[in-house]
């Protein structure tokens, strides 16, 4: 995995590129734009065949749409999809299956995968993920399978969905050593709130080989003061009670430092190529009563690596009165609403030891 997408650019391969969308969905060489109907049919009746007839598709409520049924060996380069309304981002799943399997690799609400789970619009610049105005959603995680690719998106909402969506990838074989192959995973959890005195569990129970490629964290305050002095643990191979990574506080496993807090400005949103704090929503001083944060880390150039297992934690954690210890201040468990979106590659094409129940509508909503 390159840290640069320029990186061998000028070189050439046997691969061949392909798109699915609602003008393709098959993918297939010469077949996009032939659709006679679709959801622009009416207003390209003057124009004709050809003529962006199907841009979109319609996921009605309750269903499930089959984006894309790929033949590999290949790897999918990049997706793009944006949606009507904004509020399926939260209200509709997506999920990823390799190789035939049963379960999916990835299942994540939709925005949550693209770093916007509050549904509420948040510019992200990132090298693997970018979201754009206003909710235009693109992925770059190189995604290899061998013979087979599922895409499919579940609307759990009580309303239709539009979907415009698009996903290339590459037809060719794989160079690499068969043994090292990896398959990109993605799981999502929510702790809502975190149990007092406990942590939030980003992954538990992956068995296997692999590395660990990232975090976005959907975070909820619901205690008044600083919430994120929480340490992230990386439980790795075989780690019982302590963990071989721990970092030192939950601002500063993102990048930043002293509370996001720049004088005179309070919370201070950023975006960068491998981690930001790219949402911040505050009060309105009536309905939208608690402050929330949307944050994330791409370990790119520093994946975490393990052999045999992995768990993560994050732990709900905030700053309160000292109380009689000498100083002003005392560390205090919080019980925070948190949802966690974990990227990682994995040496099998599922994880069925790992991946947490699917949710439903309830476990996803925001409020």
């Amino acid at each position: 995995m390159t840290s640069s997408g320029l990186a061998g650019l000028a070189g050439r391969t046997g691969a061949v590129t392909r798109s699915v969308s609602a003008e393709n969905p098959t993918g297939a060489k010469s077949a996009g734009g032939m659709a006679t109907e679709g959801t622009g049919a009416r207003a390209a009746s003057l124009l004709g065949r050809g003529w962006k007839i199907s841009p979109s598709i319609e996921i009605p409520a309750g269903e499930t749409a089959t984006l894309a049924e790929l033949t590999g060996p290949g790897t999918i380069r990049h997706l793009w999809c944006t949606t009507a309304p904004h509020r399926a981002w939260r209200g509709t799943l997506l999920r990823m299956y390799w190789e035939d399997e049963a379960e999916p690799a990835v299942e994540v609400p939709l925005g949550d995968f693209f770093c916007n789970g509050w549904n509420a619009f948040s510019q992200v610049s990132s090298e693997p993920v970018a979201a754009n105005p206003n909710g235009g959603f693109n992925a770059y995680w190189p995604m290899p399978f061998r013979s087979a690719a599922r895409i499919t998106l579940e609307n759990l909402s009580a309303e239709t969905v539009t979907l415009y969506y698009q996903i290339d990838y590459e037809l060719a074989p794989h160079e690499e050593d068969e043994t090292q192959r990896a398959w990109f995973h993605a799981q999502w959890r929510r702790s809502h709130p975190v149990p007092y005195g406990e942590v939030h569990t980003l992954l538990d129970g992956v068995r296997g080989a692999g590395h660990y490629v990232g975090t976005y964290l959907a975070w909820g305050v619901n205690s008044p003061g600083w919430w994120g002095e929480g340490e992230l643990k990386f439980y790795l191979d075989g780690d019982a009670e302590f963990p071989t990574i721990c970092g030192t506080g939950t601002e500063d496993y993102f990048g930043g430092a002293w509370n996001f807090d720049v004088p005179g400005q309070g919370y201070t949103a950023y975006t960068t190529p491998y981690l930001g704090l790219n949402q911040i929503l505050r009060p309105d001083g009536l309905y939208a009563s608690q402050q929330r944060f949307g944050m994330y880390r791409w370990h790119i150039p520093d994946p975490i690596r393990f052999l045999e297992d992995l768990r993560v934690t994050v732990q709900s954690l905030g700053i309160g009165p000292g109380h009689g210890n000498g100083l002003p201040h005392r560390y205090r468990p919080t019980s925070d609403d948190i949802a966690s979106t974990a990227l990682f590659y994995l040496d099998a094409p599922s994880s069925p030891g790992s991946r947490p129940p699917a949710p439903g509508l309830l476990d996803l909503e925001v409020d």
